[in-house]
């Protein structure tokens, strides 16, 4: 497993001896998920987004990771988390929060483990994609191997 970058990610992954690769698309932060998945030479199904949210409520964070040319239904992912509402965080709190900027979040080596939500369609596919912990780079692992790193539950979410 040679690295093309040291992430919380990937560090994370290594060291759990947990099998994934990694692919560089080279593409800025701004370009939309259905464009990386097409650099990438993906089905726009397979590449996962991942998505912070609070509860205005509670005060708690959840994480949600939806297909890339998808939209997190709110009020589904309020459901899923057992909340009355959810909504997304500010830009500027994603770094504080989870060590990652905006275009390189990943689900995998956050600050702190948060509830984590994936679309259900996830458990359709053998492996799928994710953000690797920078912007550019993601990773591909099976939804069994994403388990071993970190609790995420399937939820109808879009």
């Amino acid at each position: 497993m040679k690295n093309i970058t040291q992430t919380n990610a990937t560090r994370a992954l290594a060291q759990k001896k947990i099998p994934f690769k990694e692919y560089d698309h080279g593409l800025p932060a701004e370009r939309s998920g259905a464009e990386i998945a097409e650099a990438l030479g993906q089905d726009k199904e397979r590449v996962f987004k991942t998505l912070v949210t609070v509860s205005p409520k509670t005060g708690k964070n959840y994480v949600f990771m939806v297909p890339v040319a998808e939209e997190l239904d709110l009020k589904k992912a309020a459901k899923a988390a057992g909340e009355k509402s959810v909504e997304m965080i500010k830009a500027k709190d994603l770094l504080p929060l989870t060590g990652y900027v905006h275009g390189g979040c990943s689900p995998i080596g956050m600050k702190k483990a948060f509830p984590t939500f994936i679309h259900k369609t996830a458990e359709t596919f053998p492996e799928i994609f994710c953000s690797g912990g920078r912007v550019g780079l993601q990773i591909e692992l099976s939804l069994d191997s994403l388990r071993r790193i970190v609790r995420i539950e399937p939820a109808d979410i879009v």
